[in-house]
């Protein structure tokens, strides 16, 4: 059995106030051009397929036309999709009924029966062969909320829960689902595991990936996929990466989120299994629909003497120049480009600089990011931006200015769970941004 393991397609992004349906269209085009080729007989994608809880029109027609698309012309294709934490559970698993006449599954939340105990079967997906027979099944696991796992369950102080503990709840949530699957499954049958977490020893990016839950609960352990379990195919973290061992890898990202993320390798997974063991696993690297280019850090004149060396449309590029393409491409295909300055001082002229050494180059300038080096020092902070900063961190500072000391340890954590709260009910505005 073959499966492709992807995940985190965060349909709708904007990339600081610009759209890139482009760039998503071409990632789909090429997916469905790979799937024809490899003809797996499954599709995992383990989470965050939408960028905020209410997506645009345009990203939710971009998913549902994939399906559509990808069961024409694989008709015995198994496609399974779970929630991830940029995703609003419920929204995921509304066209179920419809998704499954395509052979795809939307898990979107977990639920729990009267007797207290997990809905597990909801939860489990049999992957079947081209022969239409049950290979594997796939234990799919969406992001667990808080309010999901935790409340009245019962406490069990052998195995060291606490009535409404988070890390209690998920280990208690992988539990169950994974006994239930070693219930169903057949001699032969193997278990995927898919999941959207952040395992404890895994890779984060630089800015671009959200605190997944509460301050420092925000990790699980890797031990909660025991050995049985052939592949856990993981979303979240948009670094490709394995945890521990080759059968627990994050596929990663298909496109850059983030200028941060430039120079990883974008990719999804092919999965072989053999009976009930991972026999191999081959990375495919997802070509880059739309360039992105970092100049700088360096003072502004060295700055703009690199803007200025660009490739201009209609010029001959070195080969160490890969933007000149830009100049034979339409400008949705232009590359995105990042300039980070170094300042003595504030410059009320810096963007009307920069946008003068672009004049005729065929990039889409995104961001100016500028430091003062000279304002950093012993004892001084450096001067950021509240961009640069994000919530918590402006928040510990508004604390210590307002009380003359850190936050504590409860009052972070109840600072994060609101947080969370807040990005699960921002209601994005007509065009699906928030």
């Amino acid at each position: 059995m073959k499966l492709i393991h992807t995940a985190d397609w965060h349909l709708g992004q904007t990339f600081h106030g610009q759209e890139r349906h482009v760039e998503h269209g071409a990632f789909l085009d090429w997916l469905l051009q790979t799937l024809e080729a490899r003809q797996p007989d499954a599709l995992l994608i383990a989470g965050d397929v939408f960028d905020v809880v209410n997506p645009s029109l345009r990203a939710q027609e971009q998913l549902y036309g994939f399906i559509v698309e990808a069961h024409r012309r694989l008709p015995g294709l198994d496609i399974v999709m779970i929630a991830g934490n940029h995703d609003s559970g419920s929204r995921i698993e509304l066209p179920g009924p419809l998704m499954r006449r395509l052979n795809a599954h939307a898990l979107g939340r977990v639920s729990w029966c009267d007797d207290g105990s997990l809905d597990a079967e909801r939860l489990l997906v049999p992957l079947t062969d081209a022969d239409g027979e049950t290979r594997a099944w796939c234990l799919a696991l969406p992001f667990l909320r808080p309010a999901e796992v935790t409340g009245n369950r019962r406490e069990n102080a052998a195995d060291g829960e606490h009535e409404g503990g988070y890390i209690a709840g998920i280990q208690r949530v992988h539990r169950e689902l994974i006994d239930a699957a070693r219930r169903q499954r057949r001699p032969g049958q193997a278990l995927v595991a898919m999941s959207h977490a952040h395992l404890r020893g895994a890779q984060i990016s630089e800015h671009s990936e959200r605190p997944i839950v509460i301050g420092g609960e925000e990790s699980i352990s890797a031990a909660l996929f025991p050995d049985d379990i052939a592949y856990v195919a993981l979303g979240h973290l948009h670094r490709p990466q394995q945890v521990g061992e080759p059968r627990i890898r994050y596929s990663g990202s298909p496109l850059p989120m983030d200028f941060s993320e430039v120079n990883y390798p974008h990719q999804v997974v092919e999965v072989t299994l053999e009976g009930e063991s991972l026999v191999g696993s081959e990375s495919i690297a997802i070509p880059r629909a739309v360039e992105l280019l970092r100049v700088g850090p360096a003072p502004l004149e060295q700055v703009l003497t690199e803007l200025e060396a660009l490739p201009r449309e209609g010029k001959e590029a070195t080969p160490d120049q890969e933007v000149s393409a830009g100049a034979t491409l339409p400008r949705e295909r232009w590359p995105w480009l990042e300039v980070r300055v170094e300042l003595d001082a504030p410059r009320p002229d810096l963007r009307h600089r920069i946008e003068t050494a672009l004049a005729d180059c065929p990039v889409r300038l995104l961001r100016i990011h500028t430091r003062f080096p000279a304002a950093t020092g012993a004892g001084h902070d450096p001067r950021v931006t509240l961009e640069s900063l994000g919530p918590r961190a402006l928040f510990e500072r508004a604390w210590q200015e307002s009380y003359g000391a850190t936050p504590d340890a409860d009052t972070l954590r109840d600072f994060d769970a609101l947080c969370q709260e807040v990005l699960h009910h921002a209601s994005p505005s007509e065009e699906g941004n928030p």
